[in-house]
């Protein structure tokens, strides 16, 4: 099983530079950043965990800036977006940014996708909350007809594009429905997530792992049902704590990567983290 991670970086953390030294070094699979563009301060939206809203989500780096950090100093280490709020960006200029990433790393690049938490964070990007999920498969259609091999337009209920020349492609290449980098997306199970997932990507991203042993069998039969071959489904559990059993337990689903948990913090506990979790590789 690949062992992956994940950790809120920011400006009081390990450096990217450090830590994706370090996790190759070891012999870690990937690293995966989080996004938060901004924190409004008068929020209603509850943190999605309970409790107060940890202080890291507010100081976050830039996923994009400092998996590039990481990828330069790397390379076998897989990089991702856990996950990219997409209907917070442009995506005629997230397009760039990924598919240059993707060209930059030698295909190492993994778009994890999610469609947010924070209503007040997504509403100062003008982003009309009960439409996001389907302006997030707009867009990421709208992204992929920049990343096809020959100029395409796409005309969207959200956006367009012309017909364009637009390089750097992205390394990887087109699998069933999809073209561009490897595609999970993240959010609690459900049919609509699934078929989703199903539709437009490779996978899916639960966070913390939980209720897998009934959600997986579901998320099979959705993508079976949209002609997808069942060999290509990945599921990929994020932000996990990790036991021996846990990891067993997701083996025995058919589960080939999970991503563990870092804590935000200074180089001296993300390293001894790394040396709690070395038993699992």
């Amino acid at each position: 099983m690949r062992i992956g991670t994940t950790i809120f970086l920011t400006d009081e953390t390990i450096t990217p530079l450090r830590l994706a030294r370090e996790l190759e070094q070891r012999g870690f699979a990937g690293l995966y950043l989080p996004e938060h563009t901004h924190i409004p301060v008068s929020r209603d939206t509850p943190y999605p965990m309970g409790g107060e809203l940890p202080p890291e989500y507010a100081r976050t780096l830039d996923p994009f800036v400092a998996l590039a950090q990481a990828a330069a100093v790397t390379e076998h280490l897989t990089l991702g977006t856990g996950i990219t709020l997409v209907a917070q960006h442009d995506p005629i200029d997230l397009a760039k940014q990924i598919a240059t990433l993707d060209h930059l790393s030698g295909g190492r690049f993994t778009l994890g996708i999610g469609y947010g938490w924070n209503v007040e964070e997504a509403a100062d990007h003008g982003v009309d909350w009960p439409a996001r999920r389907d302006l997030v498969r707009d867009r990421t259609a709208q992204m992929r007809a920049l990343w096809a091999d020959e100029p395409t337009a796409y005309d969207g209920e959200f956006g367009s594009v012309r017909a364009s020349h637009a390089y750097p492609k992205p390394v990887q290449r087109p699998r069933g429905p999809v073209n561009g980098p490897r595609t999970l997306i993240g959010g609690a199970a459900g049919p609509k997530l699934f078929a989703h997932i199903a539709e437009y990507a490779d996978g899916w991203l639960p966070i913390g792992g939980r209720g897998l042993t009934e959600s997986v069998p579901k998320l099979r039969e959705a993508w079976e049902a949209a002609g997808r071959d069942p060999k290509h489904l990945q599921v990929v559990p994020y932000a996990v704590l990790p036991s021996a059993g846990k990891l067993t337990h997701y083996a025995d689903l058919g589960i080939e990567e999970v991503v563990l948990q870092l804590p935000p913090a200074g180089e001296a506990e993300v390293l001894r983290a790394l040396d709690g979790y070395a038993q699992y590789l």
